[in-house]
């Protein structure tokens, strides 16, 4: 006898089926009806089972409907899902081949703080560690020692310090 749906843990079948079976009569076909597992979602977007589940508990799916034990969704939605997937559609971003614009030369472009970097790698001791200066400099201005070490690499790369200099 044919499983109303056959990948899930417990054998399901219809009760058209099961009263069929009991009188000895001819076993009518399950219903297929507009209901899909995740296993059929997985299949018609072509993405893993985990994706399906994901998409449910995210959002991007309903949480479905629970019958016989498993969860199901509408072939509507799931259509709606794969014609109308987020991220798609106007203004979805640079094309292929598009120029992106002009780009900063480093990341700390035009930020002041990289005056202030700059200035404390020409006035500390020639000894002294990036990371003490960094931690120095989060102590008097704010933000992290580990983004003023990233300032102190980039004033020494950017900018001319006396330390650069050899004479």
């Amino acid at each position: 006898m044919p499983e109303l749906l056959p990948d899930s843990r417990n054998r399901i079948y219809d009760l058209a089926q099961v009263e069929a079976y009991l009188a000895g009569a001819p076993i009518p076909a399950p219903p297929t009806g507009d209901l899909l597992t995740a296993r059929d979602i997985a299949a018609l977007l072509a993405i893993n089972l985990g994706t399906v589940r994901a998409y449910a508990t995210q959002g991007h799916l309903s949480p479905g409907t629970t019958r016989y034990g498993a969860r199901l969704w509408t072939r509507r939605e799931v259509h709606d899902r794969r014609d109308n997937a987020p991220g798609q559609g106007k203004g979805g971003g640079r094309r292929a081949g598009e120029p992106q614009g002009p780009r900063k030369a480093h990341a700390y472009e035009n930020d002041p703080r990289l005056a202030i970097a700059a200035q404390a790698l020409t006035t500390a001791p020639a000894d002294t560690p990036k990371g003490r200066i960094a931690a120095e400099l989060a102590k008097l201005h704010g933000h992290t020692p580990r983004t003023w070490k990233r300032l102190l690499t980039t004033a020494a790369t950017t900018h001319h310090t006396d330390k650069d200099d050899p004479s």
